[in-house]
């Protein structure tokens, strides 16, 4: 059985293509159901989450200085720093527990 990539790569495009302009042409009035909007909200924060993650916890030498480095983040997080300085406290964070826990 011969594969054609053409193929492929045609129906990965059809997809694509398909779930990025039905919810332009199916959704036309503003949405109003306030469980609805605030799902929408929250779509782009958990896809991030999602995505860092896993490497902030296996990117490490150990997952202790991971998880460290995940609680200084969600704790400066939580006291309304901004995205710069709770990613520099993570990196901080995670630099000394890797100095104190490796070697």
């Amino acid at each position: 059985m011969q594969r054609n990539i053409y193929i492929y790569i045609l129906i990965m495009a059809a997809v694509t293509y398909l779930i990025r302009t039905l919810p332009l042409t199916l959704i036309r009035r503003e949405i109003k159901n306030p469980l609805v909007r605030s799902f929408l909200y929250y779509v782009p924060y958990v896809t991030l989450a999602v995505m860092i993650f896993p490497g902030v916890l296996t990117d490490t030498n150990t997952y202790v200085s991971g998880l460290l480095g995940f609680g200084t983040a969600v704790w400066l997080a939580w006291q309304g720093k901004s995205l710069i300085k709770v990613a520099i406290g993570m990196c901080f964070v995670v630099f000394v527990a890797e100095l104190m826990l490796v070697g």
